[in-house]
């Protein structure tokens, strides 16, 4: 049976630390909206107390966790073990996306190894946290990271970030606003890469 603690436990954390992959999943506030799930990789997810987490946000197509995020808070993380003993967490709680030209964001980004095509920080004030059993979840073999979207990112360059940003993640699917980054200024870790084309398939 399932269990809820009301604290990330220094167990809690040792587990969560462990997993490759884990699931974000938000909605507007119009029941006629669409809900959406994103799965995050690449070492981006940290524990930052016994309540309150945080995971980069990295560029894509898709703009939904920041826009549902910025309109509502509502969101939730989800891990699950694909090796070991089965086991799935859910972090309920209310987000806060934080921009490079935030003054919260240097100190969040310390907890962080850099990732050139970050865009933002989402940080998380964990409100629930539940296990069940993960009987369901397959057993898999992890194999490593892809290095496409950091290599898409830095033949970008500043501006073509920036660009990117600007033309696709104005606003969510539903219209909602998205990226809000004040004058779309340019993240000052990729200033000095050449900007070039380049293709990026879709991450919301």
């Amino acid at each position: 049976m399932g269990k809820k603690f009301d604290i990330l436990n220094p167990e809690l954390q040792s587990w969560l630390k462990q997993q490759r992959v884990f699931f974000v999943a938000t909605a507007p506030l119009s029941s006629e909206g669409h809900v959406n799930c994103s799965p995050k990789g690449g070492d981006t997810f940290r524990v930052l107390d016994g309540h309150r987490v945080a995971y980069l946000d990295l560029t894509g197509s898709g703009i939904e966790t920041v826009a549902h995020v910025q309109e509502n808070g509502r969101i939730v993380l989800m891990f699950c073990a694909f090796a070991g003993p089965p086991k799935i967490v859910r972090l309920h709680g209310t987000g806060n996306t934080v921009y490079p030209t935030d003054a919260a964001f240097d100190k969040l980004l310390a907890h962080f190894h850099d990732h050139v095509a970050a865009r933002a920080i989402i940080e998380v004030t964990v409100t629930r946290i539940s296990d069940s059993c993960g009987f369901g979840v397959p057993l898999m073999s992890y194999v490593g990271e892809r290095d496409l979207l950091d290599r898409w990112a830095e033949a970008k360059g500043s501006d073509g970030l920036r660009e990117y940003r600007n033309d696709k993640n104005r606003q969510s699917i539903d219209g909602n606003k998205g990226y809000n980054m004040p004058n779309h200024s340019p993240d000052p870790r990729t200033a000095s890469v050449t900007p070039a084309a380049g293709q990026l398939p879709r991450q919301p």
